[in-house]
């Protein structure tokens, strides 16, 4: 049981890999629910190892079940991270990270009408932190049902890699193994795709003007 614990890195998942590997027959959802709970309490109180369990859905759940999850636990756990950053946090956002909040606020402003697609677009890039994102969304002003639709949909094609890598997981000895010029590009493809309805909806207006 010693390798029952959150994975910090690839050897813990592999370790954990194989232990519930040897339940998951026998207690599927146990497991699952298992690991639906860990990954929402480390989005929550944004504690690294998210993407280590990535690799580990992918290697324990079929690549469909497994995608859902994570988008799922992502968007539920970062969705938790922002109610507490909504209570707890405006002190803290704006005594460490003033100048960035600031900043960041006057952008979501000018992106208002076109804030979900934004939102994927941050998700899928790494221009912001994905903490910084959960933490300070509700200081500035982002409603809540966007910003769980633009987590769910944004972290999808970075969930996507890491899955696909977890099917081999045995032969990973980091987590940044699971990426490549291959996922970089394709992650970038996707990131572009979210900008597409803005464009187009740009166009209409100017069309119409």
């Amino acid at each position: 049981m010693q390798h029952m614990k959150i994975p910090w890195d690839i050897e813990d998942a592999k370790q954990l890999g194989r232990v519930l590997d040897r339940y998951k027959d026998k207690y599927f959802f146990e497991v699952m629910l298992t690991l639906i709970v860990t990954y929402i309490f480390l989005q929550t109180f944004a504690i690294p190892g998210s993407i280590t369990l990535s690799i580990l859905s992918g290697f324990l759940f079929p690549f469909p079940l497994a995608l859902m999850l994570v988008c799922f636990c992502s968007a539920t756990g970062a969705s938790l991270c922002y109610v507490l950053s909504y209570f707890l946090g405006r002190h803290l956002v704006y005594r460490y990270f003033p100048e960035k909040a600031s900043q960041w606020a006057l952008t979501v402003k000018k992106h208002r009408s076109n804030l979900i697609s934004y939102l994927l677009f941050l998700r899928m890039t790494p221009f912001l932190p994905n903490w910084f994102i959960n933490i300070t969304s509700p200081i500035i002003g982002v409603p809540l049902f966007p910003f769980w639709i633009g987590t769910f949909i944004g972290v999808a094609p970075p969930s996507f890699v890491a899955i696909q890598a977890g099917q081999t997981l045995y032969k990973l000895s980091a987590s940044s193994d699971a990426w490549s010029w291959t996922s970089v590009i394709l992650l970038g493809f996707f990131a572009a795709l979210s900008l597409v309805p803005v464009l187009i909806k740009k166009r209409i207006k100017e069309a119409i003007e």
